[in-house]
């Protein structure tokens, strides 16, 4: 069996990295061998910023045992919709009304997804890829003005504001929690940024204080399987992105959680709806299920990461 704190040791892990390990083990001594897998494939930088947003988490009251618990909560939301999904072959959800009340305006389960989710950007190997991936196609020389849809934890924002040359950000989301997270990142490890930040409570296909053509980065991660009508957000992104925009959208195939209630089937599915959206598809990422190949995860129905570059067609 690996030496779990050798290999924070070796990585050079803080104080907090070490006892949220601990804590999540406590939780749930099978997660041994995944922590194992992900503590080794984490990089130096991803350890230091880890670390940073757990400090990050304590000075907004969190302790340890809350964070794992919120990651854990995670975990096994998804384990259970999993199972679901093997014995009846689609999502327990198809409407946004079936889970509106118990994920997205509930305050508390919104707060522990939103910190459980963060977590999974560094510890799931699929996820921590999807932000590799936005860091390295992030176009950093490019100013304007950025858009993110469903800002969620708020850590693709918060990069932009670290690599990038914006003007400024607009955050649109459909739920408070979400939103209060957002800030709460921003306003921690940016407190003096002279980007100008807004951030906004609302629908995104009812956003009509956005003007057409006027976004010049566009970012939608982990949103398109939370809508009923993601060709309707694709649409929406076209409309509003400037002729030369960049635009970064993630989602998934055969990918059950406690809140995705459209299903995509496989890859083609989805492209030809990203392609009647008028939008192309400029680079792209296919994240097969862990230790599958991508065919083999289409064959077997295992879930799929997605992201993609994309530009106006």
């Amino acid at each position: 069996m690996t030496d779990i704190p050798k290999l924070l040791s070796d990585k050079m892990a803080s104080g907090e990295i070490t006892t949220l390990i601990a804590e999540i083990l406590e939780l749930n001594p099978l997660h041994r061998r995944f922590l194992e897998a992900a503590i080794t494939n984490i990089r130096d930088k991803e350890m230091v910023d880890l670390g940073k947003y757990l400090e990050f988490c304590i000075a907004c009251g969190h302790d340890m045992h809350y964070v794992a618990d919120c990651y854990m909560t995670i975990v096994e939301d998804t384990l259970n919709e999993q199972m679901y999904f093997i014995r009846h072959g689609n999502y327990r959800h198809s409407s946004f009304a079936e889970v509106a009340d118990a994920v997205y305006f509930n305050r508390d389960y919104m707060n522990k997804y939103m910190y459980g989710l963060a977590i999974t950007s560094f510890l799931w190997p699929n996820h921590i890829a999807m932000s590799r991936f936005f860091q390295q196609t992030f176009p950093i020389e490019k100013t304007g003005r950025y858009l993110e849809v469903g800002p969620g934890h708020g850590y693709y924002s918060m990069t932009a504001l670290d690599i990038g040359s914006l003007d400024s950000i607009i955050g649109v989301d459909i739920s408070e929690a979400s939103l209060n997270q957002t800030r709460a990142v921003l306003d921690h490890f940016h407190p003096n940024d002279s980007c100008q930040i807004d951030l906004m409570h609302m629908d995104f296909l009812d956003a009509k204080e956005l003007e057409t053509n006027s976004f010049d980065i566009l970012v939608m991660g982990e949103v398109l399987e939370h809508v009923e009508q993601p060709q309707l957000f694709l649409e929406r992104l076209a409309n509003l992105a400037a002729s030369d925009a960049h635009i970064y959208v993630t989602t998934c195939i055969n990918a059950p959680a406690i809140d995705h209630i459209y299903l995509w089937r496989n890859i083609e599915e989805l492209e030809v709806m990203i392609a009647a959206a008028g939008l192309t598809i400029r680079e792209k990422l296919y994240l097969p299920y862990d230790g599958k190949t991508l065919e083999e995860s289409l064959d077997q129905n295992l879930a799929i990461n997605v992201a993609y570059v994309l530009g106006v067609a």
